[in-house]
C-alpha cells in the first residue's frame, strides 16, 4: 500500500512538473517574465529590477520597470530616487516614487514607473532604491531596528533592517544589461 501511494505521488509530481515550471517562467502571475521584456537589470541578495529607459516626450526620462523578489517573503517599503548628473556630477534634477506593493511576497512581481523631468544637461542618470527587509539581528544591513521577540524555548530577536543601493548610469547601452534578454 505504501508503496504504491509513494507511486502516484511521483507520477502526479511527474505530470505537474511542466505546468510548474511553465508558471516559474512566467512569474507566477501568467504574464511575460521580465527577462522577456526589459533590458536592463540589477539584483541584490532580496529583489531583482528589470527596467526600460524610453523618452515619451521632449524633457521627460522613463523609467519603466518591475520589482521582481524570487529569494524572500519579507521585501517592504520600497522607494526609488532617479537622479539626473551633469558632466561634473552634480544633481540636476530627480524623481522619487514608491513601489505600490507596500510587501512583496516570495516570486512576486510588481511594477514600478519614474517620470524625470530633465533639465537637459544630464551626462548620466543613477537610480537609488532602498527596502526593509527582516532578518535576525545578526544579519548584515545598513540600519536595525527592534521590530518583535517571540517568546519560549526558541526566542529569537527579529530586527527590520533598511537596505539602500545604487545603481549608476541605469540608461546606458553598456551598463545593467539584462543577460537573460533574447537578442
Amino acid at each position: 500500500m505504501g508503496s504504491r501511494f509513494l507511486s502516484v505521488i511521483i507520477l502526479a509530481i511527474f505530470l505537474a512538473a511542466p505546468a510548474w515550471a511553465q508558471a516559474q517562467q512566467a512569474g507566477g502571475q501568467g504574464g511575460v517574465y521580465p527577462p522577456a521584456a526589459f533590458s536592463h537589470r540589477v539584483s541584490t541578495a532580496q529583489v531583482v529590477l528589470y527596467w526600460n529607459c524610453t523618452r515619451p516626450e521632449p524633457g521627460v526620462l522613463r523609467l519603466d520597470g518591475v520589482v521582481h523578489s524570487p529569494y524572500i517573503s519579507d521585501v517592504r517599503f520600497m522607494e526609488f530616487e532617479l537622479v539626473g548628473l551633469d558632466p561634473q556630477d552634480a544633481v540636476v534634477s530627480h524623481v522619487t516614487g514608491d513601489l505600490p506593493d507596500l510587501l512583496l511576497r516570495t516570486n512576486q512581481i510588481s511594477p514600478f514607473r519614474l517620470d524625470l523631468r530633465t533639465a537637459g544637461t544630464e551626462a548620466r542618470f543613477d537610480l537609488f532604491y532602498r527596502y526593509r527587509s527582516q532578518g535576525t539581528l545578526r544579519s548584515e544591513g545598513t540600519r536595525r531596528v527592534l521590530v518583535a521577540a517571540t517568546l519560549g524555548p526558541e526566542a529569537q530577536l527579529l530586527a527590520q533592517a533598511t537596505r539602500q543601493f545604487m545603481a549608476r548610469d541605469v540608461c546606458s547601452d553598456a551598463q545593467h544589461r539584462n543577460p537573460k534578454l533574447s537578442r
